[in-house]
């Protein structure tokens, strides 16, 4: 699946009144939800192209997670490796115990040789990191829990 052919898609849901668009091809699954500026979504991430493969090869695509009861999860917008840091000694973008604020860099996912920032979509502490830096991350799986 081409970036222009991506794009072309994310264009034609932002002018419609669609609420999810789902395209596959090739092995890959294009999902794009549409979330409502009032939605109780508790952490950030952009809706995204998740390719839904393993190396086991091409699999259908996770359905959407449901939010915990007790803490709010911040959950892998799309499939990758996470990182938790810029670079080799660096330190990390987050730490369990830390407050963060609205906008602030939390992890980046590199997919396809694009490296995407997670940002926090309100203030929080972090509660817990639960992924390794390098770990290869599913769309919808929980990375850090947020309070």
């Amino acid at each position: 699946m081409e970036a222009q052919q991506i794009k072309a898609f994310i264009d034609a849901m932002a002018s419609s009144d669609l609420a999810e668009m789902s395209f596959s091809q090739d092995g890959w699954t294009l999902r794009l939800v549409r979330r409502s500026a009032d939605a109780a979504t508790p952490v950030a991430a952009a809706p995204a192209a998740a390719p839904a493969r393993s190396a086991s090869g091409p699999r259908k695509p996770l359905p959407p997670a449901a939010a915990p009861a007790s803490a709010p999860e911040l959950l892998a917008p799309l499939f990758g490796v996470v990182h938790l840091q810029a670079g080799p000694g660096e330190p990390p973008y987050v730490a369990a115990g830390q407050a963060v604020r609205a906008g602030q860099t939390l992890c980046v996912i590199e997919a396809m040789k694009v490296f995407n920032e997670v940002r926090a979509e309100a203030d929080a502490v972090v509660d817990a990191v639960l992924v390794r830096s390098g770990q290869e991350v599913d769309a919808g799986q929980p990375l850090l829990r947020l309070r």
